[in-house]
């Protein structure tokens, strides 16, 4: 599938618009007020959420997006309004109702763990007014997109008569409407296209519970006989997902196994990467196959996420180059060690030239990964090789050697620099420790002052042998 079709797509987002806060920090302590956890705030941190995050992951594939929502007056509202626009997202469809306050909720993870979420919201259905304007902007919208997603959290702007609307416009149009449901009444959903609920809310909206592969297609073929609703994509989180459709055997596909860091958003992706597919001319199967594989990176992320196109592409490609996956340039160094603070890990990061792998450095990289949990290794770009090592240097540019590294199992990622970078990189990065081969003094070792001020370490790795890239480019010179 080529996702650079995303990019000629265009998608109309209706649904709840929500702010999503993060406070991180630690807990050391217990109150001498209640029996509580006193939660020390380091960070803090605003997400679109909700159909937010929809179009958030829509933006981020590129396409061109115009979302059709509900905000309270204030700051969280303005909020969504700044980031929207920083996405360049159309938001004539963003209605202000002064009767209603925008939905906030507040998520406090400390040591790495989920403690506490607060939310402040209103469930109430949208005014009159409010749905008048609702309306005549998806009159106006809907004949110039290529695909309707309808992202319903509950918090009373996708009402029945709403619903009614957007479908009788689409298909006045012929345009494909995709829905995340929410709560126990699937009819409200009649005349959508395609539906995406996970198996909990199969079950409760068929009313029964599901416990096996036949249950689930019994609850389905309830849904679809009691609403007029063409097709289920049920999720089934690391089972993968199920796509139903009318008089066609359910297509199963299976979750690629990975490490799972935080689920909430996934169904966000699932609907947005559904939408683009489709929209680009995709059959339903390729496109939810496409979206299990978006859910399967997102859910490796902490907090609300998005899927990049990078990461869709190298998931695609089945003998896809390591350095694909694991070269990472200056500007996304800042996002990757703040997604790796997130998960607790460790940074471990060293640097060289690294013109011809030997033993000493596999040692180096080895004994490295084993002061932490994730190794970045920077390595000198051409130019920075050549005023080091002199004419004829590198043997192997900058392409060639971050491939090698690579496909190293201890190399987690690679960075290539140019002599002028490297204290931004150890600014943006934060290692907590800097390694260098002991032929070196910590004194020596270029950075150790930022290193340390920064609360970090530099650790020497011992060198046992007298071995060395140049000495071996110069012997095989030699011809010796």
């Amino acid at each position: 599938m080529d996702i650079n079709k995303f990019k000629r797509c265009r998608i109309l987002v209706i649904g709840d618009l929500m702010v999503d806060e993060y406070l991180w920090g630690d807990v050391d302590r217990i109150s001498p007020e209640a029996p509580v956890q006193v939660v020390a705030v380091k960070n803090k941190e605003f997400t679109l959420g909700g159909s937010g995050n929809v179009v958030h992951n829509l933006a981020t594939l590129g396409a061109e997006v115009c979302v059709a929502g509900v905000i309270g007056p204030g700051s969280n509202g303005r909020m969504l309004m700044d980031k929207f626009h920083e996405l360049g997202v159309n938001t004539d469809g963003v209605i202000e109702d002064p009767g209603r306050f925008t939905t906030h909720k507040t998520r406090i993870i400390a040591a790495n763990q989920h403690v506490l979420r607060i939310d402040h919201e209103t469930k109430k259905d949208i005014s009159e007014k409010t749905l008048k304007a609702l309306k005549e902007c998806i009159t106006n919208k809907i004949e110039s997109v290529d695909v309707v997603l309808i992202s319903d959290y509950a918090k009373g702007v996708i009402t029945p008569a709403l619903l009614s609307h957007v479908v009788k416009s689409a298909e006045k149009y012929s345009k494909m409407t995709i829905a995340d449901p929410k709560g126990l009444e699937f009819n409200k959903y009649s005349g959508v296209t395609l539906l995406t609920p996970n198996k909990k809310e199969t079950g409760a909206a068929a009313g029964m519970e599901i416990n096996s592969e036949s249950d689930l297609g019994l609850a389905v073929e309830k849904i679809l006989k009691s609403s007029h609703i063409d097709s289920l994509l049920v999720t089934c989180g690391k089972d993968g997902m199920v796509l139903f459709e009318h008089d066609a055997e359910p297509f199963r596909i299976h979750a690629e196994a990975r490490q799972v860091f935080d689920v909430s958003g996934a169904g966000d992706t699932v609907l947005a990467v559904l939408g683009l597919a489709v929209a680009s001319g995709a059959s339903l199967k390729d496109a939810a196959t496409l979206a299990n594989i978006a859910a399967g990176i997102v859910v490796g992320k902490v907090g609300t996420a998005t899927v990049t196109p990078d990461e869709l592409s190298a998931a695609l490609e089945p003998f896809r180059d390591p350095a694909v996956l694991k070269q990472k340039f200056l500007h996304q160094l800042a996002d990757l060690s703040q997604e790796l603070e997130k998960k607790g890990k460790r940074i471990v990061m060293t640097n060289g030239c690294f013109d011809l792998l030997h033993a000493g450095h596999i040692r180096l990289f080895a004994a490295s990964k084993q002061l932490g949990d994730v190794l970045v290794v920077a390595i000198d770009d051409d130019e920075s090789v050549r005023k080091l090592k002199g004419p004829g240097r590198p043997v192997l540019n900058a392409r060639e050697r971050v491939r090698i590294l690579s496909a190293l199992d201890s190399v987690d990622y690679v960075v290539v620099f140019s002599s002028d970078d490297l204290n931004t990189i150890m600014e943006k990065l934060r290692p907590a420790i800097l390694t260098k081969g002991s032929d070196y003094t910590s004194d020596q070792v270029y950075g150790h002052e930022f290193i340390e001020q920064s609360g970090g370490r530099v650790m020497l790795i011992p060198v046992t042998e007298d071995i060395s890239s140049t000495r071996i480019i110069d012997n095989i010179r030699k011809g010796s």
